[in-house]
């Protein structure tokens, strides 16, 4: 009896923080290899059963066996902690470090026993120094207070965090470990960490029904193949060296993978499932049986974190997690008609990519299952008033949508902001292709404004509503809608693995007053881009391939003052003449050639009593051809004062040349009306009076598809709104329109 009590004082000391599955499992391994174990634990029926009963191991075979182990809750804790072994579930691990934090020793250390990645969340409150990186997968569970059930054989990694080299402290630490079973050292936990979260996407799918893990995994292969290439697409972007355990490679489920070498790895895999003692996850009992919260929606924001980050879609991953958060309420709607609407969501490989109309479908489904988020962005980005008088404003609204671009689309691969003095400073994202084969490789330019009519304070009266169908409120039709069809368009191709051209982004804040700011950085863009798609309103649906130019002059006259009643000849009337040179200049509008020219702001003289010395109209001129705008230019330049004793001065310039429907315009029109009808509808066109930095780039060479945002009316009115479904069918317009391009 004496050389085993001395051998006991000699083990290491260990504090198990969590006394469940995972914790238990190795708590009980120490403690009977002879190591003094400490559980702590907040579920006081499960301590006081260990108190009273020894920690209880139950075997697949019904046999149970019982080791003496201290076992306390946080509040009757004494002493200090030198070796902790933390098992909580990962939303608790913040709450657990902190308890943790005042108590460790100085040559302590927290060892992450946990799913999930929380190694940099506990470095952060004890250090990186008295941190291990750990990687477990045991399918033990608790099975009654006091009592783990073995779940047979399965892996632990043990590490220093960030890859540092394998340090005495682990060797020490995984020698002692090995009472478990297969312990084992590596400078590549994260590597294990990363493989097990794909791993485990595709347990957690398992929970969202009440069968066999193996059996549902086996049902859904593509599904499940597709939503562990998500997470491991994050992987491979962070450079991470994905390592196998158990019967788990991950190197078949990374997109890319051969489909044959993929099915031989769902054998291995839902094989050695079967010979398992839990044929269920630990996420299907938290639901199912203890009717808790389940910690995978927790350790997975990480990974979706990642992946917003880097602009990777987590579709499918996404689905998993709102699906187990809604039977967090209602574990009886488990059912596996949750994984066939994940087997919906899974396009096919690439090399199996359906044909265009195929494509467009899948596009416009998965975007109407994004309805609401979209219509949730517009909300957000109606919400940050934009006023184009208002610099603050443009400020803070553009470092918004530089967060949100951030969260929707990830990093682009480079980033220009172009400041202006006097104006809303310019953003140029631009994005790299994304499985595209088109011989022209040049950038799409998507171009948008982030400026609006509405002057700041308007949405205090007058907020984003929403009334069924119809959105309204300030900038929702022009432009805020078409930005959040621009940015879902990309999203959805992403999401489905369709082929996109490389995107070049482009926002101005100055738009509604002219563009003048920004029109040459605009076209200096578009000129090494392939095309520019121009994300305004439609034309009550209809796309718009040709604008008029717009001319705004200002024509002073400049008579003689004098007394109009003491000499009324002595004077030359600066008003008359004015008078006269309007009857002229209406002469020169041609409805019939798409020319207006109107008189919008007359003023002129100072008092009844004096002849005018000086008056001045102000002139906007559209026009419908470079013809017509020569015409007009050669007219307002000739024009001569009927009475001599008068000067005439003509100021101001053409805002924006004409775009005319030419043949690149016409050959994108066609492209879209192509694409709308694989959406089963049909496309118009207009031309319209309305200019748009869409002139610009036309008159510059580049062809242009205007018009292809929101579906409303009421631009610059009180009445200005936008359609929910027109979103939806518009965002995925634009993606047909993309993936086509990135195909020809």
């Amino acid at each position: 009896m004496s050389d085993t009590s001395d051998t006991a004082r000699e083990r290491t000391a260990y504090t198990v923080v969590g006394a469940g599955a995972i914790g238990g499992t190795l708590a009980f391994a120490l403690a009977r290899a002879g190591h003094p174990v400490t559980l702590v634990d907040t579920d006081t029926a499960h301590v006081d059963a260990i108190r009273a009963h020894g920690l209880v191991l139950a075997a697949a075979d019904g046999g149970r066996t019982s080791v003496p182990v201290v076992a306390t809750t946080p509040d009757a804790f004494t002493g200090p902690l030198e070796r902790v072994l933390l098992a909580v579930k990962a939303q608790a691990t913040r709450s657990a470090v902190e308890w943790i934090a005042p108590r460790l020793a100085p040559d302590g250390y927290v060892v992450s026993v946990q799913n999930g990645f929380n190694e940099d969340l506990i470095a952060g409150l004890v250090g990186a120094d008295r941190t291990v990186a750990a990687f477990v997968n045991i399918f033990a569970d608790v099975a009654e207070p006091g009592v783990i059930q073995d779940g047979g054989p399965g892996a632990l990694v043990i590490g220093e965090p960030g890859g540092a080299p394998v340090s005495d402290r682990v060797r020490a630490l995984v020698a002692d470990l090995q009472s478990w079973g297969p312990a084992r050292a590596s400078d590549n936990v994260e590597g294990y960490l990363w493989a097990k979260a794909g791993f485990g996407a595709m347990l957690a799918a398992t929970a969202l029904a009440d069968a066999p893990m193996a059996d549902l995994i086996d049902r859904h292969r593509p599904a499940m193949a597709r939503l562990t290439a998500e997470v491991f697409a994050v992987a491979d972007r962070r450079g991470v060296t994905l390592e196998a355990f158990d019967a788990f490679d991950p190197r078949p489920f990374r997109r890319g993978a051969d489909t044959a070498v993929r099915d031989a790895a769902f054998d291995r895999l839902t094989a050695w499932l079967r010979t398992q003692p839990k044929d269920r996850s630990g996420i299907w009992r938290d639901l199912a049986v203890r009717h808790r919260p389940v910690e995978v929606t927790t350790h997975y924001a990480d990974v979706i974190a990642y992946a917003d980050g880097t602009g990777l879609p987590t579709t499918l991953l996404r689905a998993v997690l709102e699906g187990l958060r809604a039977l967090e309420g209602a574990p009886h709607t488990m059912s596996e008609a949750r994984l066939d609407a994940l087997d919906r969501l899974t396009p096919p490989p690439a090399d199996q990519l359906p044909p265009a109309d195929e494509q467009a479908g899948a596009v416009l489904r998965w975007l109407e299952h994004h309805r609401e988020d979209m219509v949730a962005d517009l909300a957000a980005y109606t919400g940050r008033g934009s006023a184009s008088d208002d610099p603050d404003a443009l400020d803070a609204c553009l470092a918004w949508l530089r967060e949100w671009l951030d969260q929707r689309l990830g990093t682009p691969e480079t980033e220009e902001i172009l400041p202006r003095a006097d104006a809303g400073d310019i953003m140029i994202r631009r994005y790299p292709a994304r499985g595209a084969t088109a011989a022209d490789g040049r950038p799409v330019m998507l171009v948008g404004h982030y400026d609006t009519v509405w002057p700041t304070g308007t949405l205090d009266a007058w907020p984003f509503c929403r009334e069924g169908d119809v959105i309204s409120g300030p900038g929702v039709f022009d432009m805020k809608a078409g930005l959040v069809q621009a940015v879902w368009a990309l999203r959805a191709l992403d999401a489905l693995g369709l082929p996109r051209p490389a995107a070049s982004l482009v926002l101005n804040g100055d738009e509604e007053t002219g563009s003048l700011a920004s029109h040459e950085a605009l076209v200096e863009e578009g000129r090494d881009c392939r095309l520019a798609m121009v994300f305004e309103g439609a034309a009550d649906g209809a796309i718009k391939t040709a604008r008029k130019g717009v001319g705004l002059f200002t024509l002073t006259v400049t008579g003689t003052e004098a007394h109009a009643g003491l000499d009324p000849t002595a004077g030359a009337s600066a008003v008359d003449e004015l008078a006269r040179q309007i009857l002229r200049l209406t002469e020169l509008r041609d409805h019939a050639a798409g020319t207006s020219l109107n008189v919008g702001v007359i003023e002129g003289g100072t008092r009844s009593n004096v002849t005018a010395g000086r008056a001045h109209a102000r002139l906007d001129v559209r026009v419908a051809t470079a013809g017509e705008q020569q015409r007009i230019a050669r007219a307002l330049a000739g024009l001569r004062p009927v009475d001599a004793r008068t000067r005439l001065e003509v100021t101001g310039d053409w805002n924006r040349p004409v775009f005319e429907r030419g043949e690149g315009v016409a050959e994108l029109a066609d492209l879209a009306k192509a694409c709308a009808r694989r959406l089963g509808h049909d496309l118009a066109e207009a031309s319209v009076g309305g200019a748009s930095d869409g002139n610009f780039l036309v008159a510059a060479g580049v062809p242009v598809l205007d018009g292809i945002g929101a579906v409303g009316h009421g631009a610059h009115a009180r009445s200005e709104s936008t359609s929910v479904s027109g979103m939806v069918t518009r965002a995925a317009l634009a993606a047909a329109v993309l993936a086509t391009l990135a195909e020809k």
